[in-house]
């Protein structure tokens, strides 16, 4: 089980996780910081980092855990996000790297009541812009909070009382919902 999902920190802790969510636990987070070597933040060497480095670990953990969970009967009911704080220039860097980009990023949905197989959205031919169903972050996370039981129309109030959305505008897409 544990050369399925990699015997390395970014392994050890997926399947944690799995297994937290076979004891009941309903919210875990797993994020790629132990890694080290700047972890995905490839302003250099890209190709070279994600071909040998990023990619592999990474498929070989949510790869596992996806089946497991199958398997055991709880992807139907758990949500697995996967996901980067923005997206990567269209265009390689003279260090062989791509640098931050925010207008055009990813974001893998599976289970939890998302459709199987689903591409929404595209971009434009060099990956630059949505060219369709742009999704902003606070659709995401609507869509998200919807996925959870949480109505995406709370709100919480900020320092001075105020309401605040929790969604900052966002909605859900319904259109990837099984």
């Amino acid at each position: 089980m544990r050369d399925r999902y990699g015997r390395d920190t970014f392994g050890a802790s997926v399947l944690l996780a799995r297994r937290l969510v076979e004891a009941g636990v309903t919210f875990v987070t797993v994020h790629t910081e132990a890694k080290g070597n700047g972890h995905w933040d490839t302003h250099e060497n890209n190709f070279n980092l994600l071909r040998h480095f990023l990619l592999p670990f990474l498929d070989r953990a949510v790869t596992s855990l996806l089946e497991d969970l199958d398997q055991r009967g709880l992807l139907e009911t758990t949500l697995v996000v996967v996901n980067g704080d923005m997206g990567r220039t269209p265009r390689i860097n003279a260090k062989a790297g791509r640098d931050h980009w925010p207008q055009c990023g990813f974001c893998l949905l599976a289970g939890g009541g998302v459709k199987e197989g689903l591409v929404y959205g595209t971009s434009d031919k060099s990956g630059a812009y949505p060219v369709d169903h742009p999704v902003s972050p606070g659709d995401l996370v609507a869509t998200i909070y919807q996925q959870l039981g949480v109505d995406p129309e709370t709100t919480v109030p900020d320092q001075i009382g105020r309401p605040l959305s929790i969604t900052h505008g966002g909605q859900p897409v319904r259109a990837i919902l099984a």
